[in-house]
């Protein structure tokens, strides 16, 4: 009777509790925090007071929130100055990815300095995104190479690399890449990982990249610039795909998807209808999918009805947002980082 009773008090609590509702923004505060004269396509809160970045000419750095203070510097190797689009961190190590060959990946290592733990070279090489798993296990992508997309991954912290083989991927069709945007090519839930390529698909792994299947999304992708640029979950079921034609930016049809279902279906959402082109999509956290954030060369759009309608907060260009929290966001593009107040 007495476990009967705990029983019903719990039921009563979960029901009583308030369903997560739209935030329902209606403008963007924007303040520069850091101006360079650099593309900056990929930031990672290290923590609540630390914002992370890699960008064009080598540079990398860091930003302590709470300040203001920039650290910046600058990584050559040997005579060649990388380019970094992808940036990862673990809660002990930071990560930064550049682009084509030779891709170059390093670590924060024991002496405080980043140190190289991963390099490919041969034609076609051109990476496009991190991210980890947990302290031990992360993966990066590129660009498809003899049939199917590149994939490294670690399991041992970071330290190691391996390339997956094709025999464990899907094969790509021609082409197929993913575009080094904005970091946003990999969203992981728990065990489950989705990749948003150029073809349009999403290659899906239920067990932490051990295996994988490819979707086919109804997103466009018939012309060379088309395809998912960027996409992002709100939870193992509910995520948001968005792209278009950064050569055609005001072209809206078939460049947004939305799945109910953990991504093994895509439907097309607001096709036809503002926005156009983005390179980045992130949900506000504390809004239950309710409401998203997409930027892009083109400005800052947002939603409050899990994508159905759009409308544009600020024609200011970035390519890529996080959100640190409910209202509060940071957003990188050309020569800056500036922070995001939602009201």
């Amino acid at each position: 009777m007495i476990r009967s009773s705990f029983l019903c008090l719990a039921l009563v609590l979960v029901c009583c509790q308030p369903a997560p509702k739209s935030f329902q923004y209606t403008q963007v505060a924007i303040e520069t925090v850091f101006e360079d004269e650099v593309s900056i396509r990929a930031i990672e809160f290290l923590d609540e007071n630390t914002l992370a970045f890699a960008g064009s000419k080598g540079s990398y750095g860091s930003i302590d929130l709470p300040s203001g203070k920039v650290r910046t510097n600058q990584m050559v190797y040997d005579s060649i100055i990388p380019e970094f689009r992808a940036v990862a961190h673990t809660s002990t190590d930071f990560f930064m990815m550049s682009v084509a060959s030779p891709a170059l990946l390093y670590k924060t290592g024991d002496n405080g300095k980043m140190e190289l733990v991963y390099k490919e070279e041969g034609e076609g090489v051109f990476y496009d995104a991190m991210k980890f798993w947990n302290d031990t296990e992360g993966i990066a992508i590129g660009d498809a190479i003899n049939g199917c997309l590149s994939m490294i991954m670690t399991r041992d912290g970071g330290a190691t690399w391996t390339k997956l083989p094709c025999t464990k991927l899907p094969g790509s069709p021609p082409g197929e890449g993913a575009f080094a945007a904005s970091n946003t090519n990999i969203e992981i839930v728990g065990e489950h990982t989705w990749v948003a390529t150029t073809a349009g698909r999403v290659l899906f792994s239920a067990d932490k990249g051990n295996s994988w299947k490819a979707i086919q999304t109804p997103m466009a992708n018939e012309a060379e610039a088309q395809g998912i640029y960027s996409i992002d979950f709100y939870g193992k079921k509910n995520g948001y795909g968005i792209g278009g034609d950064y050569t055609n930016p005001d072209g809206n049809e078939a460049n947004k998807i939305i799945t109910t279902d953990g991504g093994g279906t895509w439907m097309l959402r607001a096709s036809g209808e503002h926005p156009g082109y983005k390179s980045c999509v992130q949900y506000i956290p504390g809004a239950g999918a309710e409401d998203l954030v997409a930027v892009g060369f083109t400005g800052i759009s947002y939603s409050n009805n899990r994508g159905a309608s759009w409308k544009q907060l600020s024609g200011e260009g970035f390519y890529t947002i996080r959100f640190l929290d409910d209202k509060t966001a940071y957003a990188a593009g050309k020569n800056r980082i500036a922070k995001l107040t939602f009201h």
